[in-house]
């Protein structure tokens, strides 16, 4: 299975509708991280960029997921990057506490 980063951007405002989709779209990203097809989930400060490390097949599978999210109607750019390498805190073992 290949992981991928998916970037995404945001409108520079929200309606009431864009607002009223995001705990359906948060509860289909935690889901998604219980199935361990999201690694990764995270919004610039600004609130105008996404960035979502996914894991799948291909990019066609993952746009097909992205496809999905409650919010995707509102992304105004969509891109998808095979990653070759992905390193991070979360993949390694814990630290061992002398305690």
């Amino acid at each position: 299975m290949a992981r991928f980063v998916v970037t995404v951007r945001f409108p520079a405002s929200f309606d009431a509708e864009f607002l009223a989709l995001i705990p359906e779209h948060r509860a289909l990203i935690s889901r998604l991280i219980e199935e361990n097809v999201v690694e990764a989930y995270a919004i610039s400060a600004s609130r105008t960029r996404g960035w979502i490390t996914m894991n799948g097949l291909n990019a066609d599978i993952i746009r097909a997921v992205v496809a999905q999210f409650p919010l995707y109607r509102f992304f105004e750019q969509v891109e998808v990057d095979e990653l070759f390498v992905f390193d991070s805190t979360a993949s390694r073992f814990p630290r061992i506490s002398p305690n």
